[in-house]
């Protein structure tokens, strides 16, 4: 058995949580926020128009994204809607960059890191490469909220399927992420709160797998999706318990013989 030499993360759900969040409310809210952001980045439309160009876009690469795992930028299917009312853009037009970043102003804001994540990660950056692989179509968010947090320092490879092009449960964002480490799947741990993009995907690769339990998916998403993650856990400070003692067993001569992380929440780092 190989040792372990890296940990790779999940961002959102997994190190994060999103303050405020409702399913249906973001929905809701996050449309008449993007809309707005339009119209400040100069574009005069009215609502109800420019509401139904944006569904009818932001289905179809829905559909591309999810069934095929290819990541489409908000850019993309904002400019189209636009496009189907009259305006001749492109996704990398400034002005609909500005109405994607104005868009995104108050998730930023509303991301908060869960407890004990900052001490746990602190803790396994001295003797692991870490990195992380986040499903996000808009990669400035993603850098933007791990300097918001103080994490960006801990990784050596950040990968979000914006760049990357592909989605989790892809294996090509998987295998991506072990290149940049320069590591193999067998000398790595995931952990991640997705049964099916995080665990079922990494798991593909050969990698072990840790899911931990989030706001977006439970213990009961987890059994309902018949994965079988290595570990279980309910949140980071919980694995902070665990992961030292599977980390010594998980290979017959690890690199680092650890005893329990003391991680306390991040409020008292």
């Amino acid at each position: 058995m190989s040792p372990i030499k890296a940990v790779i993360f999940d961002f959102i759900g997994t190190l994060t949580n999103v303050r405020g969040y409702s399913l249906e409310a973001s929905r809701t809210t996050s449309k008449m926020k993007l809309y707005k952001a339009v119209v400040n980045a100069g574009f005069k439309v009215d609502a109800k128009s420019f509401l139904k160009a944006y569904v009818q876009a932001h289905e179809k690469y829905r559909i591309i994204r999810y069934e095929k795992l290819v990541e489409v930028t908000n850019a993309v299917w904002i400019s189209e809607a636009l496009n189907n009312l009259g305006y001749e853009t492109t996704p990398d037009d400034p002005q609909v960059k500005t109405a994607v970043n104005i868009s995104f102003e108050d998730y930023l804001n509303s991301l908060e890191l869960t407890p004990c994540a900052k001490n746990m990660l602190k803790k396994l950056s001295r003797n692991y490469k870490l990195g992380l692989v986040s499903n996000f179509t808009y990669v400035p968010v993603i850098y933007a909220g791990l300097r918001k947090l103080g994490i960006n320092q801990f990784f050596n490879a950040i990968l979000v399927s914006h760049e990357v092009g592909w989605r989790k449960p892809h294996p090509k964002i998987f295998n991506e992420a072990l290149k940049k480490l320069r590591v193999s799947a067998h000398e790595t741990v995931y952990v991640g709160d997705s049964p099916l993009e995080d665990i079922k995907g990494a798991k593909a690769t050969d990698m072990k797998t840790i899911f931990v339990s989030s706001q977006f998916y439970t213990l009961k998403n987890l059994h309902e999706s018949q994965q079988k993650p290595d570990i279980i856990v309910k949140n980071l400070c919980q694995l902070c318990e665990k992961l030292p003692k599977f980390l010594n067993s998980a290979a017959q001569t690890p690199l680092v013989r650890h005893k329990n992380f003391d991680c306390p929440t991040n409020q008292k780092a």
